[in-house]
């Protein structure tokens, strides 16, 4: 681990879209990371840009092997959950996580979780909502969630909307030839730069437990992705007639008040128009 004079140790278990930008920001903050990743391209690109890094591929099968990520003080999992390539081992990765941790120096865990544990619920919902844990994959969730807040007091779960930013523009996200269902459901998300700025702000707060990610803009999806459209020069989408659902509306309000965090990117719509995202 490359020495610095940060006040803690940073580990970030998958490199991916998220996990790099964390890493990417925190050794701009001077702080001493180290990254994981199953790709071994991705291990050069690190190690070229500075970050300590080493392959690590779930579940993995040798657990006295030497992981130099659970030498780290806070632990960041950045993986997914993979359900829409069929995986159903989610928590059991998660699992196997926090007892390698636990056998190592990791003193607390940060879980990048998502909003879609709420699946199957309406109208506005929070951190204390009761979840629809009949649903399998709100379950499986829940389940890796609970490994997670049992590691620690000060452990955390953050559920994040759905992720926008840097080459993910909202205006991809649909075919401009296919109607879309729920034109006034509500649209949950959040930016690649806040999420990373309060993981960073979380590693070192003194709280622990579970905590929504997302922007607060209550908006429609059909105004949303109207606008999202027109950003990029698309046709815009259509949308269903006589579909009343209006969905839920994830609030974040605890994260925001725990922190004191003004979001960067609360108006999502802004910053649609802004010429950095057309790309």
């Amino acid at each position: 681990m490359k020495k610095t004079n940060s006040s803690f140790s940073l580990g970030i278990v998958g490199c991916g879209w998220l996990g790099y930008a964390l890493a990417q920001k925190a050794i701009q903050q001077n702080v001493s990371v180290v990254a994981t990743s199953q790709n071994a391209e991705k291990l050069v690109t690190l190690e070229q840009e500075g970050i300590c890094s080493h392959q690590l591929i779930l579940p993995f099968e040798n657990s006295d092997q030497h992981y130099p990520v659970f030498d780290c003080e806070v632990l960041i999992i950045c993986i997914t959950p993979q359900f829409r390539q069929g995986k159903k081992d989610y928590p059991d990765k998660i699992k196997q996580l926090v007892l390698a941790a636990q056998q190592g120096a990791v003193k607390r865990i940060v879980l990048i979780s998502t909003t879609a544990a709420y699946e199957g619920l309406s109208g506005e919902v929070d951190e204390q909502s009761e979840l629809c844990l009949e649903d399998e994959k709100v379950s499986l969730i829940n389940k890796a969630e609970q490994y997670v807040l049992a590691f620690s007091d000060n452990s955390i779960v953050l559920r994040c909307a759905g992720l926008v930013g840097p080459n993910r523009h909202p205006g991809k996200f649909f075919n401009a030839d296919r109607r879309l269902k729920s034109a006034n459901a509500f649209v949950n998300l959040v930016h690649q730069y806040d999420v990373v700025e309060l993981l960073l702000l979380l590693s070192k707060a003194n709280i622990g437990g579970l905590y929504n990610c997302v922007s607060d803009m209550q908006v429609n999806k059909k105004t949303f992705y109207q606008h999202a459209a027109k950003a990029l020069d698309k046709t815009c989408p259509m949308f269903e007639e006589n579909d009343n659902d209006t969905g839920r509306l994830v609030l974040g309000n605890k994260l925001r008040e725990s922190l004191s965090y003004q979001y960067k990117f609360d108006d999502l719509i802004m910053w649609l128009s802004a010429v950095e995202t057309k790309v």
